[in-house]
């Protein structure tokens, strides 16, 4: 899969982001080491706490569906839908990427027109907490 492809994958789950309060949507395109490809879209609630973003909605529906190895994310987001800059991933969302992806993990964060950037995990999460480090 093209880099490019992927991310038209995440402008097209941003499309279906649920966001009432704030208006930022956001959509991800998650891409597993066999090729197969999981979309998430971030769902926000009135309580704000069991709001879940993009990348982890991607994430946990892969996990379910019993894939462990992933290759790249590519992220998107803006007010009302409108792409005007990259959409670096939150804090929570990197340590779920932490918990799956290697350093090596390529994350693009898309934006406006044809632009994006992209990092590797290791440099989006540095000093980062691996359960295989830590948990012996």
């Amino acid at each position: 899969m093209t880099p490019e492809k992927l991310m038209e994958l995440a402008r097209e789950a941003m499309t279906h982001a649920y966001v009432p309060y704030s208006g930022y949507k956001v959509g991800a395109a998650l891409l597993c080491a066999d090729g197969t490809v999981y979309q998430g879209c971030n769902i926000e609630n009135a309580s704000y706490t069991p709001t879940v973003c993009a990348e982890r909605s991607a994430f946990f529906k892969a996990v379910y569906d019993g894939h462990r190895d992933f290759k790249a994310i590519a992220v998107c987001g803006g007010k009302d839908g409108v792409i005007t800059g990259a959409f670096p991933p939150c804090g929570v969302c990197r340590q779920v990427m932490r918990e799956f992806c290697d350093d090596d993990f390529l994350v693009y964060m898309i934006g406006a027109g044809d632009s994006y950037e992209v990092y590797p995990l290791s440099e989006i999460l540095p000093h980062s907490f691996k359960a295989s480090e830590h948990m012996q």
